[in-house]
Formats: C-alpha cells, sequence, structure tokens
C-alpha cells in the first residue's frame, strides 16, 4: 500500500477506534458534577501520537471531538474546543518527548508530563469556558477549580496513561504483524522481559489507583 493511502487509512482508522471508545465511556456511570466524564478516547489518540508523532494525535482530535459535537454532546463548539485542548495539551508533549527519548522511561516521563501540562492549562480553560457552556457563574467555577478540577484532570490524565502504557506494546506488536506500520524505527531501545514485566505491573498498580481516585472524587467511595 502507497505509503500517503496507508497513513490516511490508519488515520481513519484511529479516529474511527476513537470516537467508539469515546461514545463507550460515556456509558460509564462515573462523572463529577454530573458533566466531568473519565473519557478513555486519549488511549487511542495516545497510540496513534506515539507511533505518528503529534499531527495525528491534532488531526485525530479534532475529528473525533467533531464528529462528537455532532452527534451526541450538548456542548456545542465551546465542548469542541474544550476537547481538543484537552487532548493535545495531554499528549502532544508526551508524543514529542518520546520521539526524542523512545524508551519506557521516555514513554513514562512524557504523560507525566503532558498529564501535568494538560491539568495546568485546563484549569485556566476550565475558568474562562465552562462558565459560558455550562451556565455557571464565574466565581462558581473559580472556586471548583483545585478542590475538582485539578484532580479531576489529574486522573483523568493517569488513567489514560497507565492504560495507553499497558496496551501500547500488544497492539503496537499486531500492528506491525498485520504489515500496516512499519517496524521499530531506528534508535528504538529493546525492553528486556523484566522491564516489560515492571512496565505491565507499575501501570496496573496505577490504573487501579486513578480508578479508586476517580471513584473518590465522584462520591461513589
Amino acid at each position: 500500500m502507497h505509503t500517503r493511502t496507508k497513513n490516511i487509512t490508519m488515520l481513519a482508522l484511529f479516529s474511527a477506534v476513537s470516537y467508539a471508545v469515546m461514545y463507550l465511556s460515556k456509558m460509564i456511570p462515573i462523572n463529577v458534577l454530573g458533566f466531568l466524564t473519565f473519557d478513555l478516547k486519549d488511549v487511542v489518540i495516545g497510540l496513534a501520537g506515539f507511533i505518528y508523532g503529534p499531527l495525528y494525535i491534532a488531526a485525530v482530535s479534532v475529528i473525533v471531538s467533531l464528529i462528537e459535537m455532532l452527534t451526541i454532546s450538548s456542548t456545542g463548539p465551546w465542548g469542541f474546543l474544550m476537547n481538543v485542548l484537552s487532548t493535545c495539551f495531554f499528549l502532544c508533549p508526551a508524543a514529542l518527548f518520546y520521539r526524542r527519548r523512545r524508551s519506557v522511561s521516555g514513554a513514562v516521563l512524557g504523560l507525566i508530563l503532558g498529564a501535568i501540562l494538560m491539568t495546568a492549562a485546563m484549569l485556566l480553560w476550565n475558568y474562562l469556558v465552562t462558565p459560558i457552556y455550562m451556565g455557571m457563574p464565574r466565581q462558581a467555577v473559580a472556586e471548583l477549580l483545585l478542590p475538582v478540577f485539578l484532580p479531576f484532570n489529574l486522573i483523568k490524565g493517569g488513567i489514560n496513561a497507565a492504560m495507553l502504557l499497558l496496551l501500547y506494546k500488544p497492539i503496537v506488536t499486531a500492528l506491525r504483524s498485520a504489515h500496516l506500520i512499519s517496524a521499530s524505527p531506528e534508535g528504538s531501545r529493546a525492553v528486556s522481559g523484566g522491564q516489560r514485566l515492571g512496565l505491565i505491573l507499575l501501570s496496573a498498580l496505577a490504573l487501579v489507583g486513578f480508578v479508586l481516585l476517580a471513584l473518590v472524587l465522584a462520591g461513589i467511595l
């Protein structure tokens, strides 16, 4: 398959899977304040970004958020904007960091950096935009920034990062076996069996921890 055609095909594939995951995420009965949901589409978009780079993250995010706005979202263009900003602030720095340091530590550090940047940036954007599309007084939103929006974004970033680390290797291996993506680029570092097992255990523990925190924040626990 021609490279350009393959890239377009993979863009469409990642966009479709991201939308499906986003749609299924809406069925998870865990939310904060009734409108903050723990959307998992960033797992799929992060896979695309780690494979193809940050431009893919922006492209898939715009496509999926636009389709979401036109189909199931009730927040209109403002919700579209917030979705794109959240994903790009989280995953673009992570993908850039990983491209410069292709290793397990590079992926982990990139995702941690991205989660921190996304959380900080969304504090500002929630303050600016949430009062508009939720019809809330700005002062009420300001009072929620630290006790609600800050932990929510950190927890959401942690859940998506942990799932991405768990799923990246098996999915990339399957895509390579199907000749849908190329072999490992030069500069990638091989991961030993012990390192892989350690990453799986740490990611699984982190995922469980963040899910429990999400349940606490949502008032379920």
